[in-house]
């Protein structure tokens, strides 16, 4: 690992952008996932990751999901071990020096519960008081923790009624109906206990397929915005669709000014939930075109993103998923259908022998262009064994975005980990995107961005009529399109802030639609700053 300017190598692009991988000072965080012999697993999939700022002073602290403690083989009643302290999930608060201190148990987030396994994280203002929140998913019941706004959170769950249940694994906050409170999605992988845990494989054991157990549905949570939130995954439409759901993201991809929703499922279609505007969804990724590969073949969804790649102002959508399948490229054509272009975009060669799971469109050298990081590994530990041209650890990938195709570049480290969990957002605050990656079993890496070379602005969003971080909204500016969302990616939630790079631009016209419906303009905006944009009160 180390600082890596990588212009000049073989094969890679001549790029301006320059990643420093290391571990900052502080970041004392081993993510525990308790391999056994039994190849449970939960064991290969958790490693969730979030940025916020907790404490509103202006910096972005990270908080990472633990696994808990696996006996081999395990007894019921489930016990993971979560009072003890190696399996705590933790929060790290950054410093002004780039350096970060553990403040989990002075901030109240030490009690994880001993019958939950950990998966992923989401974060949002769920009840509009100006302090993030962070929701927190598991194999066994879910938790809310609510932002004191003093340094300390406190858990909620009971009162909010969104504790969930069996194996959860992405979660996300949005909109749905736009009545300016934050909804809640979770997914749900499938239904397992560990006492029904099969073994799989011939000479070597390993991780089940997960067609070997049965889909669950996914959880939706409407926030009557009163700190309590209503169970309407039936009434929705949603639970009508079982599947083996990890990924999840939101974005509006018809543009009729509503939350859309995209889940990504392992071993089987992908689903795109439309939503319909009377509190139900209806499930169109065939006929959209985002339900399968494009040989028509299921594959192994783990994380996603979605939002606007080539510039065209509508939201494009990409899948992460095992090697010898390519990373699903759909893009978006307009009046609701999207074309598969992993091909045309070069993610056929640059991915097919890579397995993948956290994932972001993100424009690293804020030339104008949405790159793309990806962490990655295959998801058996024994697969060299299995095939010798496949490997389980992997470097992370990076891609560099010119003019909607990509080029492999060096992403600051050619050590092979076994990646899952990325968050995406300025640490530094130096306009220049950053990333923190878990990695199954070890330590995170943070990837630096020393990229200085092009013009930036980065918005925070305060509504009045619409949520107060104005998750939902859609922003233009120079060309280019942003969602706000913290959703996304693979069990992860990353900064709320919205940025983009603006290449020899120094000037920037915007135009915001808020997720109330009002449409805002400013114009010249100067480049190269931090700026917060209010929704007028009165429309």
């Amino acid at each position: 690992m180390g600082f890596a300017v990588f212009a000049g190598f073989a094969g890679l692009a001549a790029a301006v952008v320059l990643f420093d991988a290391r571990i900052p000072p502080g970041l004392e965080f081993r993510g525990i996932n308790s391999p056994t012999s039994q190849k449970y697993l939960i064991e290969t999939m958790g490693g969730g990751v979030a940025l916020l700022d907790y404490n509103n002073d202006g910096l972005l602290d990270i908080f990472f999901v633990n696994g808990g403690h696996l006996s081999d083989p395990m007894t019921t009643p489930e016990r993971f071990d979560r009072a003890k302290p190696p399996y705590w999930n933790r929060l790290y608060r950054q410093n002004r020096d780039g350096s970060f201190t553990d403040v989990t148990a002075k901030a109240g987030l030490s009690h994880a519960g001993e019958a939950n396994y950990g998966m992923g994280a989401a974060v949002a203002d769920y009840d509009n008081d100006g302090y993030p929140d962070l929701y927190v998913t598991s194999y066994g019941h879910n938790i809310l923790y609510h932002n004191n706004g003093n340094g300390t959170f406190t858990d909620v769950t009971a009162k909010a009624g969104v504790a969930g249940g069996g194996w959860s694994a992405s979660a996300g906050f949005f909109d749905y109906d736009n009545d300016g409170w934050l909804d809640l999605f979770v997914t749900r992988y499938m239904e397992w206990d560990t006492a029904h845990s099969k073994a799989c494989g011939g000479t070597w054991r390993i991780y089940c397929l997960p067609g070997e157990f049965p889909p669950t549905t996914n959880l939706l949570f409407h926030n009557r915005g009163d700190g309590t939130f209503e169970d309407v995954s039936m009434k929705s439409g949603i639970a009508a669709h079982k599947g083996r759901s990890l990924g999840v993201a939101f974005n509006d991809y018809d543009r009729d000014g509503r939350a859309d929703i995209f889940v990504a499922n392992d071993g089987m279609a992908q689903f795109l939930f439309h939503n319909n505007g009377n509190g139900t969804f209806t499930e169109r990724a065939l006929e959209a075109g985002v339900s399968l590969s494009d040989d028509g073949n299921p594959y192994a969804g783990m994380g996603v993103d979605f939002r606007d790649y080539d510039n065209d102002g509508r939201p494009d959508i990409i899948v992460t998923n095992l090697a010898r399948q390519v990373y699903a490229l759909y893009h978006n054509d307009g009046d609701g259908q999207f074309s598969y272009r992993s091909r045309e975009a070069a993610l056929a060669s640059l991915t097919g022998a890579s397995s993948g799971w956290g994932v972001h469109f993100e424009d690293f050298d804020n030339d104008g262009w949405k790159d793309l990081f990806v962490a990655q590994s295959h998801v058996m530990d024994n697969v060299e064994k299995i095939d010798p041209s496949l490997h389980y650890l992997e470097p992370p990938l990076l891609l560099m975005n010119r003019n909607g195709h990509f080029e492999r570049a060096d992403p600051g480290t050619s050590d092979r980990l076994a990646g899952r969990g990325a968050a995406f957002g300025d640490l530094d605050n130096d306009g220049s995107q950053d990333v923190v990656m878990t990695t199954l079993g070890g330590r995170p890496l943070v990837f630096r961005n020393r990229s200085h070379s092009c013009h930036w602005l980065t918005l925070s969003l305060r509504g009045s009529r619409s949520n107060r971080d104005g998750l939902g909204a859609v922003v233009r500016a120079n060309g280019q399109t942003q969602y706000v969302t913290t959703s996304g990616s693979y069990l992860s939630a990353s900064d709320k802030r919205v940025h983009f790079g603006l290449g020899s631009a120094k000037t920037v016209n915007l135009e915001i639609d808020w997720p109330s419906g009002f449409h805002q303009k400013l114009e010249d905006i100067s480049a190269d700053q931090f700026l917060e944009v209010r929704e007028p009160e009165r429309h």
